[in-house]
């Protein structure tokens, strides 16, 4: 027996054209997926080199800016900074009313000295007249001239200090060069922290101001003198809080001019400034008898 599968249809010209058009529509269509596919990476690609180049600018530059600056504060960097110092110096300072002559001075223990020293006697100071002295760094000579008129007990107690070599081979450890213009020294630890083991009382009075060329007594509060003291170059707006006790000469001021235009490392936020980017040590500090 033969099967019977019935019989064969053959396609038509008309039929055949339509199958081809729609086998060359969804080839078309299948192109334009891929291009359209191939369009999206593209963008998406470009989108995200931007995003990438425009992030590293930002962070680059970010990061510059902040090793540019920790740069121009290390200790020594060439950049110096803008400062302006005046040229004028300020006149003597004097008190409106004398002090009695002599006056009882008193200088009480205050923690352990940096240095091995001795306090001054307390007792009858004199208030008049001046003393010479001579800071000897390794810059160059800083003349000075204490003023017992001015702080008798504060000179007594500078001058006991210098005869016992307390000054000697120490560095100046603080430089300020902005509103505040002075140079802060006299402690052997260079660190800011160290004192002569006594404190004793300050010598100030409400018309107290402050000048380029004046020597004042720094201090951690009231009563607190010890053997800190700092170098006015420029302004100094502070309030009369800082007994002064002398002034500093046009060839010393020189010396201090020569170390602030260097600049500071900006080591001290808080209380500002910073240790100097230009050393200065003493090598001696002389007073003539």
């Amino acid at each position: 027996m033969i099967a019977d599968f019935g019989e064969e249809q053959l396609p038509s010209n008309e039929q055949r054209r339509q199958a081809a058009k729609r086998k060359l529509e969804r080839q078309l269509a299948h192109r334009a997926e891929r291009a359209k596919r191939r369009r999206t990476i593209a963008v998406t690609a470009t989108i995200v080199v931007v995003v990438a180049v425009v992030a590293g600018v930002f962070y680059f530059a970010r990061t510059g800016g902040s090793e540019t600056k920790a740069a121009a504060q290390q200790p020594g960097s060439t950049k110096k900074p803008d400062i302006t110092i005046p040229s004028t110096t300020a006149p003597p300072p004097s008190r409106p009313t004398p002090l009695p002559d002599p006056v009882s001075c008193k200088y009480r223990p205050n923690g352990e000295p940096a240095k091995p020293v001795q306090p001054p006697a307390d007792g009858k100071v004199s208030s008049t007249g001046t003393v010479q002295a001579t800071i000897d760094t390794n810059l160059g000579n800083i003349p000075i001239t204490l003023d017992r008129a001015l702080a008798p007990c504060t000179v007594n107690s500078f001058v006991h200090l210098a005869e016992q070599g307390f000054y000697d081979n120490t560095s100046c450890h603080r430089l300020s060069t902005q509103g505040l213009q002075m140079l802060q020294c006299g402690d052997p630890t260079g660190k800011g922290t160290g004192g002569p083991g006594y404190a004793f009382d300050d010598e100030t009075f409400p018309q107290l101001k402050y000048g380029r060329g004046y020597l004042a007594m720094a201090n951690s509060g009231p009563d607190t003198n010890g053997s800190q003291f700092f170098m006015v170059y420029g302004t100094a707006k502070l309030p009369p809080n800082y007994t002064v006790f002398g002034t500093i000469s046009e060839e010393g001021l020189k010396v201090v001019d020569e170390v602030a235009r260097a600049g500071h490392d900006g080591a001290f936020k808080r209380a500002g400034g910073g240790h100097p980017n230009k050393k200065i040590t003493f090598k001696q500090v002389t007073v003539k008898a």
